[in-house]
């Protein structure tokens, strides 16, 4: 005898929201069946453990989907657990419970209520197949032994029905009669490509149609222990997940089972530059639960700056939304995300010590995203910091260095670390900024990198050193390391008042472009320099936002003469002799432009072309 039973909830108003709003992808259906036929068979397992009496004892455990396109319909039976009468009623009419209608007036009052936070109660993975099917009918047998087979069948309307039913072996089958735009799912391609996909690892053979093997591959590599594993079982698992076809630069495999469970396993590509046939198309890691696809790029599991990692990660705690497409922000994912930037950590940290060339590949490829953690996750600062390396005034060729190997290089009384920035290291080499830390052997860091202005707004000291840009105006070095100058080259510095007359000029030239025009005690081979006064943020807005392409005004800064070299003298004499000549103005000008071309702040190094070419005329001229 064929039992009508109501919902008692908007059903149809159900539906509706979860069919367009929560599923964005109508494959998920497929995944969500497979997945309860996974659970089904894992509970049947336990059982077994437990209970003597089951239906069916020797029967195997798989899944099967079965198209059949004659009569429209697609079938995913397993042989698990299967459902008493009663259990059907709990488990497919769960979504009639009480808290239906609240949720459906949540949705309705507020479009910020995400239906995948809300509603884990009403056990919608079920009913997403009404996306693809217009009727569907589930006939179950329990694995008590003397349960009668039930079939429920409903239409997504009001009612549902539950009658007797023949079913051979314990069980269940959930028959979808597919709607006419959803025919495509009887295609066994089709059904492949999504298993692969989404249920590539479910522990149980998953058999289409006819096929005597198995669609899924039923063994997750990452969760195999890592000696069973060969280097190029890891490298083809890597290629098969991102058709990258160059072997990664390093790969970190884990099993934690406290204070949590879960397997993950990471690869550090060998380039920056992404395969046109790439099919990691946005940063985020695979999520799996129970080893079914939750997630294809998650990005909550590891902090932004490090998103160039790939690989999957497979929890056994986490708790899952209903739809199985988002998670609910929570201390497991925290733990989760804690865990795995820690652990990626000190990986770098042991390469860094145990494989330098290695480590070097990474850093070259992605250096910049560690550079950008400093800002965005403060509280890995410490852990980022020894990850960091820079070419200096004490390195050679290629070779980059450290913070804390500075530190060990630091002289006599040194108790800060110097940096340079420029726009690359040929231009930080040549900085005149160097000139007084060279005279006293004081290595500088050349901060050549776009992201370097950035980074400093995390980076103010290491190990209690305050970090210091050489273009600072009050840095004192009369006290660090010895004075290295022979006094025999020096030409004698400009008397006071001919320096006095020089420094008016360009200050009356240059007006409010510069805050002060004054003598330098420091400069050697350099005829002058931009020195800043502002804060190291403020001093370095300029380069952020034109990295940025944003509009930003030029910083005004102070103009170092250096009142020994060969140019300060000439203008002298020329102011001294010619007053009017216009070759002096011209001068003054280009002085203070490379001074802004030497620091990587000239707006537009090309607007000199042409008084450069003035002044290389005047200077081929004869008298």
């Amino acid at each position: 005898m064929t039992e009508q039973h109501a919902f008692r909830a908007e059903i149809q108003q159900l539906l509706d929201i979860l069919i367009h709003s929560l599923y964005t992808n109508r494959d998920i259906f497929l995944r969500e069946l497979v997945s309860n036929a996974s659970d089904a068979l894992n509970r049947l397992q336990f059982e077994q453990l437990t209970t003597h009496e089951i239906a069916d004892p020797s029967a195997d455990l798989y899944i099967e989907i079965v198209p059949d396109e004659a009569a429209g319909t697609l079938t995913i039976r397993d042989t698990g657990i299967g459902m008493t009468r009663d259990e059907l009623i709990e488990n497919l009419g769960v979504i009639a419970h009480s808290g239906a209608k609240a949720f459906i007036q949540a949705m309705r009052e507020s479009k910020d209520v995400n239906a995948a936070d809300v509603i884990g109660q009403f056990g919608v993975g079920f009913y997403s197949a009404f996306m693809v099917a217009e009727r569907i009918r589930v006939v179950s047998k329990s694995y008590r032994p003397d349960e009668p087979a039930f079939a429920w069948e409903s239409t997504g309307g009001d009612t549902y029905t539950l009658e007797e039913a023949e079913h051979e072996t314990r069980g269940t089958n959930v028959i979808l009669y597919l709607r006419d735009d959803a025919k495509d799912y009887l295609q066994p391609w089709k059904i492949k490509e999504i298993i692969r996909h989404h249920s590539n690892y479910i522990a149980f053979p998953i058999h289409v149609g006819d096929d005597e093997e198995p669609t899924n591959k039923q063994v997750a590599i990452w969760r195999q222990d890592s000696k069973e594993i060969t280097d190029e079982q890891y490298d083809d698992f890597y290629k098969m997940l991102t058709l990258d076809f160059e072997a990664p630069s390093h790969r970190i495999h884990m099993r934690v089972d406290s204070p949590m469970q879960f397997y993950a396993l990471l690869y550090i590509p060998s380039s920056v530059e992404q395969s046109i046939l790439n099919l990691r198309r946005e940063p985020g890691l695979k999520l799996y639960a129970h080893k079914v696809l939750i997630e294809e790029y998650n990005k909550e599991l590891l902090p932004e700056y490090l998103q160039f990692v790939q690989g999957v990660v497979d929890s056994e705690d986490l708790p899952l939304a209903v739809s199985r497409e988002s998670i609910q922000a929570n201390r497991v994912m925290a733990n989760l995300k804690k865990t795995l930037t820690s652990k990626v950590l000190s990986e770098l940290k042991r390469l860094m010590k145990s494989k330098p060339e290695v480590y070097r590949q990474i850093f070259d490829n992605f250096g910049r995203f560690i550079k950008q953690g400093l800002v965005a996750s403060p509280g890995d600062a410490n852990d980022i910091m020894p990850l960091l390396l820079f070419k200096s005034t004490a390195t050679n060729g290629d070779d980059m260095t450290t913070l804390g190997e500075y530190a060990t290089r630091m002289v006599r009384g040194q108790s800060e670390i110097y940096y340079v920035i420029a726009d690359d290291d040929v231009g930080a080499a040549r900085s005149p900024h160097l000139d007084p830390f060279r005279r006293r052997g004081v290595e500088v860091l050349y901060f050549s990198d776009p992201v370097d202005p950035f980074m400093l707004m995390g980076l103010s000291e290491y190990e209690g050193y305050k970090l210091r840009n050489v273009d600072e105006a009050d840095i004192d070095l009369s006290s660090v390391g010895e004075l290295k100058e022979d006094e025999s080259e020096a030409q004698e510095a400009l008397p006071e008042d001919s320096f006095t007359a020089v420094r008016q000029r360009f200050v009356d030239l240059l007006g409010e472009r510069v805050l002060d025009v004054r003598s330098s005690q420091n400069l050697v081979e350099s005829p002058a320099r931009l020195i800043s006064t502002d804060s190291g943020v403020q001093r370095q807005m300029y380069r952020i936002n034109r990295m940025l392409d944003r509009e930003f005004e030029l910083p005004v800064k102070i103009l170092e003469l250096n009142p020994r070299h060969p140019l300060v003298h000439n203008l002298s004499q020329m102011i001294a002799s010619q007053p009017d000549n216009p070759l002096i103005d011209m001068v003054v000008t280009q002085v203070f432009e490379t001074a802004l071309l030497q620091d990587g702040i000239h707006p537009d190094p090309a607007s000199m072309a042409e008084r450069l070419t003035q002044i290389m005329q005047a200077a081929t001229t004869r008298d």
